[in-house]
């Protein structure tokens, strides 16, 4: 039985078999269906119910539904479908102590999909993670099907089992990580801890105590002994971000325990076996580094057995539609709200350097979250430094290439945006008309017979329009 199920009540069959497929698709869990008289041996016999979604019903039904919930779990969330705001605001004086939302028919997937959002969150009652759902932790920035990501991830298969240590390059905010926790929970040290440490967060008189530990009274403060991170990583994984901000004098007893496994606390002579697998990064040019002394060459040789180097998000672009929705996923997962962005919203995005990397469109995405919450961001809503020029919500703009991977996400809302100055319709219908004519014609060869096919109208009425729109007949049809 499903963790998380969502009971549809519906007395019309064919409307409450939409509304499945609807909810099939948003993917908010299990879909339980009922009709209006025998709902409540349905409820009684299935799982944890999420949400309640109530339909067309009598009256006297729905009255007598939403009095049973009331008694049975006043908590749970409870969606009312209406026909227009007269009927919501007779039905509110029903709800009672229940979390309540209504949408207006017909249904509409985003408008649907943020009311159930809201109610769900509202309660208190957040779904339960699906299993085989990845961690959105772990696999957040490695989403994409570039060519660099591809790469990345087929690195990270090879390299996995190895004891090899790696050393991951990248700039600032590229996932690197992200790309150290894969490699740890894919190796045979996946049950042993996974420790990160920040060389360049810690000061370089610290920083030896925090790699390695320290005895009672090791140095001024030493109140008590304390494991340093090499002990708390035994049997896993140490990784060592920043290596290129650590000191000479860090990197030559860093160099020491490389090449012989063990280490001594600070104030203590007593060696300690280091089974650590070590995973370093940086987003220092490290050869650089070691030509102007920063850096000691045989540290770098002992790091660098096996380099992975990250790319930057602006080489990666077409990553960006599937990076937005793994980031919307995971701040919804957290419970911390929802956004959904426009076709053209995401065309300037794409279209932006991000010297920030994957960091920066995360923070991007929280903004968004915190301006628009469980709304919709155009293009004109997005920051100054996100604006493109020839990008704007005009119904005429193309649609940006997304990734067929990610089309049935509702986190794009392809829906189209009327304009902030309104629109002239008739004049917008007949450009679009005129426009999938004269693609038709050219698919078809020039052929109006078969134009007509595929525009699913009869011949005539094609050379009619057509007549209408000044677009002239191919003079090699025949007949």
């Amino acid at each position: 039985m499903s963790e998380n199920q969502l009971l549809v009540i519906e007395n019309d069959e064919n409307e409450r078999n939409k509304l499945i497929t609807i909810l099939e698709f948003l993917d908010h869990g299990e879909v339980i269906e009922s009709d209006c008289q025998n709902w409540g041996e349905v409820w009684s016999s299935s799982g944890a119910v999420t949400a309640i979604i109530v339909g067309k019903c009598d009256d006297d039904q729905r009255t007598s539904i939403l009095s049973e919930i009331q008694v049975q779990d006043n908590g749970i969330p409870v969606l009312l479908l209406v026909n227009d705001t007269k009927e919501e605001q007779k039905w509110k004086e029903s709800a009672g102590s229940n979390t309540i939302e209504f949408v207006p028919q017909p249904l509409k997937h985003h408008t649907l999909n943020n009311a159930l959002q809201r109610i769900i969150k509202a309660s208190g009652r957040q779904p339960a993670n699906r299993k085989g759902h990845q961690s959105m932790e772990l696999f957040r920035s490695l989403v994409g099907n570039s060519r660099g990501i591809s790469q990345i991830s087929k690195l990270i298969d090879q390299v996995a089992d190895s004891d090899a240590n790696v050393l991951i390059l990248g700039e600032s905010g590229t996932g690197k990580e992200v790309v150290a926790r894969n490699l740890h929970y894919k190796s045979v040290r996946s049950s042993k801890p996974f420790v990160p440490v920040n060389c360049g967060a810690i000061p370089a008189d610290l920083l030896e105590s925090e790699l390695f530990g320290h005895e009672k009274g090791a140095f001024t403060g030493a109140i008590s002994a304390r494991q340093g991170r090499f002990e708390m990583a035994q049997g896993g994984t140490l990784f060592l971000d920043e290596i290129g901000d650590m000191s000479l004098a860090m990197q030559v007893k860093l160099l020491r325990v490389l090449q012989e496994k063990t280490f001594e606390r600070v104030g203590s002579n007593k060696s300690i076996r280091a089974d650590v697998r070590i995973i370093a990064a940086t987003h220092r040019n490290l050869e650089e580094s070691i030509k102007e002394g920063n850096f000691r060459e045989d540290l770098f040789y002992r790091l660098n057995v096996f380099p992975i180097e990250m790319p930057p998000l602006r080489e990666r672009v077409e990553d960006v539609p599937l990076l937005l929705n793994e980031l919307i996923a995971r701040f919804e997962h957290e419970g911390r709200g929802s956004v959904r962005l426009t076709p053209a919203a995401v065309i300037a995005l794409c279209q932006y350097d991000w010297p920030g990397n994957v960091r920066e469109l995360s923070n991007l995405v929280e903004r968004l979250i915190i301006l628009y919450p469980y709304g919709v961001a155009d293009v004109h809503d997005l920051p100054d430094k996100f604006q493109v020029e020839g990008v704007s919500s005009n119904p005429d703009q193309p649609i940006p290439v997304i990734p067929d991977s990610i089309l049935p996400d509702t986190r794009i809302d392809n829906s189209p945006r009327l304009p902030r100055n309104g629109i002239d319709l008739k004049e917008h219908l007949t450009t679009l008309e005129a426009n999938f004519i004269k693609q038709a014609l050219d698919e078809c060869g020039g052929v109006v017979a078969h134009a007509a096919n595929m525009l699913g109208m009869r011949r005539t009425t094609l050379v009619e329009k057509m007549r209408k729109l000044g677009l002239q007949r191919a003079e090699t049809e025949v007949g």
